[in-house]
């Protein structure tokens, strides 16, 4: 995939969608929201430069019941726009003198986020030249170069050395053979002994998820970088492994890579806000839950409106980031929530709920269908489902009643049902041997139907 499109830069809206397609059934108008707000990102990139810092994202509320794919099209859409992405639930924040984590963290949490992209993306990219630095640096061990006094512990001796005797000067054809040998795995079980420096864990990282974070950012570059050189006694795939993480260490410009982070996170940086309706309410009369529910709204506006906040890699501005709110809004509606939050939501999808169809085309279709890992994961013990497509509609069938009798929580009733389906096999699966199980309707029936005919008993199963 090309630069551009790895970025989802150079897709259309149009693409995205049958990308998304490719995962999630259904919801076509949320598809389509995040699609063009995805290529709107791109479009403000071709304005001319003072007009493109006016141009805030478009943030999206979905709204729907759970289960329905409001989560996933937020999370497919970033990994296709490799951008970084964190998911949060509102209802775990609460205002300043309530007990609970500050909104700030969700975007230190994308700081922390688009650092550990970008920092595995130069391990990608310096990963063939590390590995060549730390080869040479084994094979100094195995075999040392002429200009080495003695040979340390581990050297191999080369042919016609004697026991205790120094063994001649390291030929580069020799170097070379020891090389091959290396690369082939020959050498694997060989103890050898290097030394390794180690960086100590940082003052900030110490206190990182505690909500503190702010707090010591001025003291991190004051503590000094404890690093200590580490002896080791390990085997050659070992010593392999942990001088190539060394050398990685030293080609990896982390102070570029935590700039490029940051704006990564303020240009690309996707924040799923979950539950929003549960932070919804407005008439508290001063008192109670509903005080910290609105606190969290007033608390939550200027992060979604655009702001700067201060993060152990540096500010980092919320003016741009993308945000995506969804809740079900069975009780609260939209319209309960501060209409200065509203404002920043411009763009409202109402998902679908799912029908038995959708739930056939949710266990089949999909790269990452139900059906198919289960069949794969059974495979493992070289037992072959053979699910036939009368037993699929029966499974949605069942899914799509249990939802409408008791609580309606969409596809993930679907990993229920096919958990309790496939109990038994999944236990005896090891002793069973290689066979084929075939897996009918009246298979899903047998396995499930005694339980949906005792709906008290059901609510506790399924």
């Amino acid at each position: 995939m090309a630069a551009a499109d790895k970025r989802g830069g150079a897709l259309t809206p149009r693409a995205i969608v049958e990308e998304l397609d490719r995962y999630i059934v259904g919801q076509r108008a949320a598809k389509r929201a995040v699609a063009v707000a995805l290529r709107n990102r791109w479009r403000r990139q071709q304005v001319p430069e003072p007009m493109r810092e006016e141009i805030s994202p478009k943030n999206i509320m979905l709204i729907g019941p759970t289960g329905v794919g409001k989560t996933e099209i937020a999370r497919r859409l970033a990994k296709l726009a490799h951008a970084p992405f964190i998911k949060v639930e509102a209802s775990k924040f609460t205002e300043v003198g309530y007990v609970g984590r500050d909104v700030d963290s969700m975007v230190r949490d994308l700081a922390e986020t688009a650092v550990s992209m970008l920092r595995e993306e130069e391990r990608e990219r310096t990963m063939p030249r590390a590995r060549e630095n730390a080869e040479e640096r084994l094979l100094d061990v195995l075999l040392p170069p002429a200009h080495a006094p003695r040979t340390p512990s581990g050297a191999i001796p080369l042919p016609g050395a004697g026991a205790g005797t120094e063994p001649p000067l390291a030929e580069p054809s020799t170097r070379e053979s020891l090389r091959r040998l290396l690369r082939e795995g020959k050498l694997d079980d060989r103890m050898v002994e290097i030394d390794t420096t180690e960086s100590g864990k940082a003052f900030a990282d110490v206190f990182s998820g505690t909500g503190m974070e702010e707090m010591v950012l001025n003291l991190q570059n004051m503590m000094p970088q404890n690093r200590r050189t580490k002896h080791h006694r390990v085997s050659v795939p070992e010593a392999l492994e942990a001088l190539t993480e060394e050398e990685l260490g030293k080609l990896i410009d982390m102070e570029r890579v935590t700039k490029e982070a940051i704006r990564r996170a303020e240009q690309d940086g996707i924040i799923f806000i979950d539950e929003l309706d549960k932070v919804a309410g407005r008439e508290s009369g001063g008192h109670g839950p509903d005080v910290s529910r609105e606190g969290v709204q007033r608390d939550l506006l200027p992060i979604v409106e655009g702001s700067t906040v201060s993060t152990k890699y540096g500010p980092l501005k919320t003016d741009h980031v993308l945000f995506i709110a969804a809740g079900a809004f069975h009780v609260a509606k939209p319209k309960d929530l501060i209409p200065e939050l509203q404002g920043r939501f411009p763009i409202r999808v109402e998902l679908e709920s799912l029908t038995d169809a959708d739930f056939v085309r949710i266990l089949t279709e999909p790269e990452n269908a139900l059906v198919k890992q289960y069949t794969a994961l059974l495979a493992t013990e070289k037992v072959h489902l053979d699910i036939q497509a009368d037993a699929v509609a029966e499974l949605a069938r069942i899914a799509a009643d249990v939802n409408a009798r008791m609580e309606n929580i969409g596809a993930r009733r679907l990993h229920t049902v096919m958990e309790k389906l496939l109990d038994e096999l999944s236990f005896e699966a090891p002793e069973l041997g290689e066979q084929t199980v075939p897996i009918t309707a009246a298979y899903v029936r047998e396995r499930l139907q005694g339980l949906l005919e005792d709906e008290d008993l059901s609510q506790y199963v399924l």
